[in-house]
């Protein structure tokens, strides 16, 4: 008889925890778990809105590559101004920089491990590239860079 309550008590530490288990994965318990589990600042951002913010990031991205590219005619003059050339690097940037500080940790991002890890130094790059393209004489070389630092983030993430 001994042996029997040992082997239900054995038997009722393995299956309580299981049905625990179980219950903690169903969707409706873990939507209310997270109200618990959460801090109160934790701002908690849906995949969607995630993908979008980086799309629209990656749309300036295209941008800001266009606008670095210098266009020269036939006669092998640039077709496009300096200083035209350097606002459209600026706002490229200015966008970015606005979509990136929304993404980074503490903000929409904060669900995002790697964005937590990366994103603050990404803003910084995107400031230190705009104040290098804001000179009297432009310089471009940080702005080729952020192209890169995209890349780089994700391949490391994938």
């Amino acid at each position: 008889m001994k042996k029997l309550i040992i082997s239900l008590s054995k038997i009722m530490l393995i299956v309580a925890p299981c049905i625990l288990l179980i219950a903690g994965c169903s969707s409706q318990f873990a939507a209310s778990m997270r109200k618990v589990t959460y801090p109160p600042d934790f701002d908690y951002v849906e995949q969607a809105k995630l993908r979008s913010d980086m799309g629209r990031l990656a749309q300036q991205m295209r941008l800001l590559d266009q606008a670095l590219i210098k266009q020269y005619d036939q006669d092998d003059h640039p077709t496009v101004d300096a200083e035209s050339q350097r606002q459209k690097v600026l706002s490229a940037l200015q966008s970015m920089g606005t979509i990136a500080s929304k993404l980074k940790a503490g903000d929409a991002g904060a669900n995002h491990p790697f964005m937590q890890d990366y994103m603050q130094d990404f803003v910084a790059k995107i400031d230190k590239a705009r104040v290098a393209a804001s000179f009297e004489q432009p310089r471009y070389y940080f702005a080729g860079k952020i192209s890169g630092g995209c890349t780089s983030c994700h391949k490391v993430n994938r």
